[in-house]
């Protein structure tokens, strides 16, 4: 019996970290300046001159202590994907990190609400410390999902989640 409650909460996760530092995009500079008008106008692009951030916001904590910023990018090929910058949660037994339709809300009310409506999962975290960089598939449309969390998939709470809003 003690072997499956081992197995089951994990509990040696509370004490590990696992740091990761991926090399997220860079992103075009928005800038200030009035640039002048061209005598012709161009054909519009279709997709942008540079990577540029669509949405962004803050972790807020839920289950477990949980901070940094959520970023939706659209790199310059026209693919999509989610930059999480400057992590720091508790590491648990299978986390994911979710995209959702569903608002944060503070507190225990926020815990288990991303799996309510429309959710697609991006990965397995790959760790509770650091900047991490998540492919969206192209089969998913970033503004059909408002919000990121940090999902415990084995016990169906959230360690932490982000609302996402334009950036």
């Amino acid at each position: 019996m003690t072997a499956l409650a081992l197995y089951w909460f994990q509990p040696w996760k509370l004490f590990t970290d696992t740091y990761v530092d991926e090399a997220v995009p860079p992103v075009r500079a928005t800038s200030t300046t009035p640039t002048p008008t061209p005598a012709a106008p161009a054909a519009p692009a279709a997709t942008p001159a540079g990577n540029e951030i669509l949405t962004a916001g803050e972790f807020l904590t839920h289950e477990h202590a949980t901070t940094g910023t959520a970023e939706i990018h659209r790199l310059a090929n026209g693919r999509h994907q989610l930059v999480i910058r400057n992590l720091s949660t508790s590491s648990g037994p299978d986390l994911r990190v979710w995209l959702s339709d569903q608002p944060v809300t503070l507190g225990r009310a926020g815990w288990r609400v991303f799996d309510d409506g429309e959710w697609v999962e991006l990965a397995r975290l790959k760790g509770n410390k650091g900047n991490q960089v998540y492919e969206i598939p192209a089969s998913v449309d970033p503004r059909d999902f408002r919000s990121v969390s940090i999902w415990c998939k084995r016990f169906a709470v959230s360690f932490g989640a982000a609302d996402l809003r334009a950036a």
